[in-house]
């Protein structure tokens, strides 16, 4: 098999991919998680904390950079939904998060 046929079949993998994420995002659109209370307040820190507009010096990112700076943005957005929507259960806060923000930690976690 040459490279093309293997792309092709990659291509192919994606769309059944995508497929798949339609029928769970149809299924799962929020997922209830439970926090312990640092770990949401952190997660509000980041969604409150003022960020400069795009890189400051100019230059371009490095992968490492660029991947830290989503992982950020991916916080800050679970941030958002605990200030919007947490609410505390004893050392905990219990929070519905959009399927994307819980996959999202959970490949970060892997």
């Amino acid at each position: 098999m040459d490279s093309e046929e293997e792309y092709t079949r990659y291509r192919e993998d994606a769309k059944v991919l995508e497929a798949v994420g339609v029928c769970v995002r149809d299924q799962a659109a929020r997922i209830e998680v439970r926090l312990p209370k640092a770990v949401a307040d952190a997660a509000v820190a980041a969604w409150r904390r003022e960020e400069p507009g795009g890189r400051v010096d100019g230059r371009e990112e490095s992968r490492e950079q660029y991947v830290l700076r989503d992982r950020a943005a991916e916080l800050a957005l679970i941030g958002a939904a605990i200030a919007e929507r947490g609410r505390p259960d004893g050392p905990d806060v219990v929070v519905a998060l959009d399927v994307e923000s819980a996959g999202a930690a959970a490949r970060v976690a892997s």
